[in-house]
């Protein structure tokens, strides 16, 4: 009978609290949510059920848990803490990205530039609720709505963060399809919906090579410390625009970012222990996420009909929406709004323009932010 008791007195069932029940139940939404309704099921999985694995409750001492030393979860998850797996998965999104659209089109850089006030409207928020400065800005990052990026700098600057963080991030990227179409329908009228964009001109394979050269050198001069994510995004997009090494590049944005995000969902969804991850600080990054994501929509849209006030040819204020980072989701969503308004007015390539041009401009604010705490 008393080995019994201790059998069960060890068991998961004994063990949890009222904190693990609240997680598990997060982690069966999110695997809801990435099946059932299918809001970036290649994110939402992994997480989901990382989640559902760290909060099972374990007997500690056992080496089971991801911030027990020597556990199999805690080596997965130096990746994380060392900036591993983000600038793994900026290899491969280099790999799958054409900047064509962005090159035909220049001005749209703007775009992608402005939606990153999120991220330092979020800063000065975090810094008025009280957050420390390296915790501030490993929240506002969150604006950038781009998980490798936030997980990236949470990494360097406030580790004890990262489960929080990436959750949030990962989660409004999730939920764009919630998100942003509200934001855009409130600051745009039908007739700012239905502006046509003209098919953007023919970029030659010279100028596409040349790109990912000229941008590794003129953005990590800017920012040095974005080298880690810049440097292996445009090293993917040479690899994809050279011609001589498509076997690498289809390796770079299949199997190694597959592998990478897959690890990288897993190990952050572990990291959530519901006994660490439950905290009023975790509630205030969530909360600060939201309001950096909807800030940083309705910057990109506000600036595009800046604008316009001075353009003859106008832009689509939808486009706007697009400058934040998370691809291809943001980029979907306006082309789909245009749609709704007018059933012929194809946005995707334009948005995508604004789309990439965001992944660079939220590493580059990452950099930046860095180099700022670390001095």
């Amino acid at each position: 009978m008393e080995l019994l008791i201790q059998f069960l007195s060890n068991t998961g069932y004994f063990l949890a609290d009222y904190r693990h029940l609240i997680m598990l139940a997060v982690g069966g939404t999110f695997v809801y949510l990435g099946i059932a309704k299918k809001y970036e099921p290649l994110l939402l999985v992994p997480i989901g059920f990382g989640i559902l694995i760290g909060n099972v409750p374990f007997f500690k001492g056992f080496g089971l848990g991801i911030y027990e030393e020597n556990s199999v979860l805690h080596y997965l998850y130096f990746g994380v803490k060392a900036g591993i797996y983000p600038s793994i998965i900026f290899l491969g999104l280099g790999a799958m990205t054409d900047f064509s659209s962005l090159l035909a089109r220049p001005k749209l850089m703007l775009l992608g530039a402005a939606a990153q006030m999120g991220i330092y409207f979020t800063l000065l928020s975090a810094l008025f609720l009280g957050f420390a400065p390296k915790e501030a800005a490993s929240v506002a990052i969150i604006g950038g709505a781009d998980g490798p990026t936030s997980i990236f700098l949470t990494a360097k600057l406030a580790p004890h963060l990262i489960g929080p963080v990436a959750i949030a991030g990962y989660s409004y990227m999730a939920l764009i399809p919630v998100i942003q179409p509200p934001i855009m329908r409130l600051l745009t009228t039908r007739e700012e919906r239905m502006i046509r964009m003209p098919e953007p001109r023919q970029v030659s394979k010279k100028e596409r090579l040349i790109f990912p050269v000229v941008g590794v050198l003129l953005t990590c001069f800017l920012a040095p410390a974005a080298i880690p994510l810049l440097g292996m995004l445009f090293f993917g997009n040479l690899l994809k625009e050279c011609g001589v090494t498509e076997r690498l590049a289809q390796t770079a944005r299949t199997a190694i970012i597959d592998t990478a995000t897959i690890v990288l969902g897993f190990t952050v969804g572990a990291s959530t222990q519901g006994d660490v991850f439950l905290t009023p600080k975790s509630v205030s990054i969530f909360v600060l996420g939201a309001v950096a994501f909807s800030f940083a929509t309705a910057s990109g849209i506000i600036f595009a009909k800046i604008m316009n006030m001075f353009l003859k040819q106008k832009i689509n204020p939808l486009l706007g929406a697009a400058g934040v980072s998370a691809v291809p989701g943001s980029a979907r969503e306006v082309h789909l709004m245009g749609l709704k308004s007018d059933p012929g007015n194809y946005l995707l390539m334009h948005a995508m323009a604004c789309n990439s041009s965001g992944v660079i401009g939220s590493a580059i604010c990452a950099g930046i932010l860095w180099s700022f705490m670390v001095v």
